[in-house]
């Protein structure tokens, strides 16, 4: 009788488990259904993130542009998100357009505080120069000896060799030309291979020489700024053809305004929309894809004072209701593109810099290229730096150097842009044709280089100089070999 009475007990307590299973089963159902199960972060569970997911802070402060000048972003973690905004999966263009150039990074679409970039680089960008900034340019005239058609071991050699002289001059920047003629010297999802890579236009290396580039000059903790021409398309009486996936190209046949072909220039037309985007985008591409210090242009913005250069964009301007001259309308379509580099710059990274080189004739500027310097250089928004190319000596007869330094220096407003001299090495040991008495101030001089540096610093705007170029005063040609040497030792004494 009790064993029945236990074995009754026993069927009793199996069912009301079950019963109990089945209620707690349902309940977990009904709440899943409902969206009621609390996250386990809300239920005092802390989850630890997986090694290889970047967790990104709720609402991260901004950071002050101030701060950011003193501050070297970290190194991007293998693996880590990219800000540059783009789907993880590249597409059809992109990926044609980084063919060839090793494993690519998947892009994610977590966006990341600026320091958190991954590049196609190596290494992060450079902490700001504290002193004096000493550069050289190295144009697009040097690589046609240090890349074109050559294998990336040849280029980098190469490259690391041109690194190292600059290094141990005392140069603390390199301004490298990426984007001489609407190309670029890196893969591009908007500009096709420059013929300086191969000798043909849009044709792939299979390397990328930007990002070897960016990463030597960092290893000698060189700062790298990106050179370009914006509008820049042919030069008169050039003789290299457009590639077929030149965006240019596309332009023209389409007959599309956003292109201009004037007198032997082919140009992309200030005064388009379609242009300026373009131009932009390319600006964003770097700076999201490099870890670059600064984005750099030099002086070409109109390419000729000829009204019939752009006449039917003014004319429709003008039927639209605009009442600009053409000179102020065509310095408002230059200033309407600074502001946007500038800007596109700045929402990537604070604290990449945006220079700009014009010549050096303060008025020449304003009536022939259409860029109103003095404007540029005392309000923000349009530029870090102004470098004039003062390439005059101090006897030339209408533009000496140390009037015209001093010139450039009344103008800048140092609270918004520093002031960098541009300097000429391909004058030393040659006349001066258009100096009037100095014509021969270069041939019978061996320190002008010095003495403009030494004027400099006496300027109390001034931040640093850049020499016009690299071949020019490491590489100089034969016939002025010996001068150009006196003319290297004399300035080299001054950097140590």
């Amino acid at each position: 009788m009790e064993r029945g009475k236990s074995a009754m007990k026993g069927k009793s307590y199996m069912k009301q488990k079950a019963v109990a299973r089945a209620l707690t089963l349902a309940l977990i159902i009904i709440l899943l259904l409902t969206g009621c199960a609390a996250p386990l972060q809300n239920r005092g569970v802390v989850a630890e993130p997986p090694q290889d997911v970047v967790v990104v802070p709720a609402d991260p402060q901004e950071e002050d542009p101030a701060d950011l000048q003193e501050e070297i972003p970290a190194a991007p973690q293998e693996g880590a998100p990219s800000t540059s905004g783009r789907p993880e999966t590249p597409s059809a263009e992109d990926e044609a357009a980084l063919a060839g150039i090793g494993s690519i990074q998947p892009v994610s679409t977590v966006t990341l505080p600026p320091s958190a970039h991954t590049f196609r680089n190596s290494t992060p960008r450079m902490q700001r120069v504290t002193g004096e900034v000493r550069g050289v340019w190295i144009s697009f005239l040097e690589f046609d000896h240090l890349l074109r058609g050559g294998t990336q071991e040849r280029f980098t050699a190469n490259i690391r060799r041109v690194f190292d002289n600059c290094l141990n001059y005392g140069i603390n920047t390199v301004i490298v030309q990426v984007r001489p003629f609407a190309d670029a010297l890196y893969p591009s999802a908007y500009f096709p291979w420059s013929h300086f890579a191969t000798g043909t236009e849009g044709v792939n290396p299979g390397f990328d020489p930007l990002a070897i580039m960016v990463d030597e000059a960092h290893a000698r903790g060189m700062r790298f700024e990106a050179w370009i021409n914006p509008y820049r398309i042919r030069a008169a009486g050039s003789r290299v053809p457009l590639s077929a996936n030149n965006q240019a190209t596309r332009w023209i046949n389409e007959r599309n305004p956003a292109v201009i072909q004037y007198n032997g220039i082919i140009s992309y037309n200030p005064a388009s929309a379609q242009a300026r985007e373009l131009i932009v985008n390319g600006v964003r591409e770097i700076v999201r894809n490099y870890s670059v210090d600064a984005i750099h242009i030099d002086d070409y913005f109109y390419p000729t004072t000829s009204a019939g250069f752009d006449a039917a964009s003014f004319r429709a301007y003008q039927n639209a209701g605009g009442r600009l001259s053409l000179g102020d309308w065509r310095r408002q379509n230059v200033e309407t593109l600074l502001r946007e580099m500038y800007s596109a710059i700045k929402e990537i990274d604070s604290s990449v810099l945006f220079g700009i080189s014009p010549q050096s004739r303060i008025q020449y500027n304003f009536t022939n290229l259409y860029l109103d310097v003095a404007k540029i250089s005392s309000n923000p928004g349009f530029a870090d730096y102004i470098m004039p190319q003062i390439y005059f000596g101090f006897q030339h007869a209408t533009q000496p150097f140390q009037r015209v330094l001093e010139e450039w220096n009344a103008i800048v407003d140092p609270r918004y842009v520093n002031l960098y001299i541009g300097l000429a090495a391909y004058k030393s040991g040659v006349v001066d044709t258009w100096a009037g008495a100095g014509r021969n101030e270069w041939l019978d001089n061996a320190n002008l280089l010095r003495r403009k540096v030494e004027a400099s610093r006496g300027m109390s705007n001034y931040a640093g100089f850049v020499i016009f170029r690299y071949d020019s005063l490491f590489a100089p040609a034969q016939s002025v070999a010996a001068h150009v040497n006196r003319e290297y030792q004399n300035l080299r004494a001054i950097l140590n």
